[in-house]
């Protein structure tokens, strides 16, 4: 009983979905729309849970002295601040008006951050770069090959060494790399179909766990 009231919910939930995309009128048409309004409803509920579930284990590792805990410090005291300075400039002002303490808070607080952290980023793409382009057999030499007549194509210098680098570089972005990306795209769908066709009919049950 404790999973066949969600594996049936799943069902029903899924099939009405699936049949609403080929009979898009009332009432099946307007049951897609309502779930998908639940469905925004429930990830909210869910984001609220995910911080409480945060916030707990993290001040428990606090309190516990635990191995890093001085991160977790620095992310309580950042979740309180920005729970606070958004909760007063909505009342106050509206969360998203310019000038407001959480707009600057945001501007010059969580944009530098976050470009901090992409940023990073760069870092670990030269590395699996690196690794990626290293010619050890056939295909990789011709993904280098691929690689450096792209970069080469994208960039003023290109143009200048030769004029036929551009055109090269648009025919392999074009050709070669967007037959492959469509290959992959058609994989990922067929894959996405068959997931959830899997939980829709209660094979896939993982996420009752």
């Amino acid at each position: 009983m404790k999973r066949a009231v969600p594996l049936t919910i799943t069902f029903i939930t899924g099939f009405l979905i699936i049949i609403g995309f080929f009979i898009p009128h009332d009432p099946i048409g307007g049951l897609q729309s309502t779930f998908l309004q639940w469905y925004a409803i429930i990830v909210g509920f869910t984001m609220v849970l995910g911080l409480m579930t945060l916030a707990k284990v993290h001040t428990r590792k606090i309190l516990r002295r635990e191995a890093g805990f001085g991160y977790s410090t620095v992310l309580i005291g950042a979740m309180i601040t920005t729970l606070s300075v958004g909760f007063y400039s909505g009342v106050k002002y509206g969360i998203f008006e310019t000038g407001t303490p959480f707009m600057w808070y945001y501007n010059n607080i969580f944009v530098p951050l976050s470009a901090t952290m992409f940023s990073l980023l760069a870092f670990f793409i030269t590395s699996a770069a690196y690794r990626a382009f290293r010619a050890r057999n056939i295909d990789a030499a011709l993904l280098l090959i691929a690689g450096a007549l792209v970069m080469i194509g994208r960039v003023p210098v290109g143009d200048i060494i030769w004029s036929k680098f551009p055109d090269v570089a648009e025919w392999i972005m074009n050709i070669p790399q967007m037959a492959a990306k469509r290959g992959i795209l058609i994989g990922i769908a067929l894959g996405m179909i068959a997931t959830s066709l899997r939980i829709i009919l209660g094979i896939e049950r993982t996420y009752l766990r």
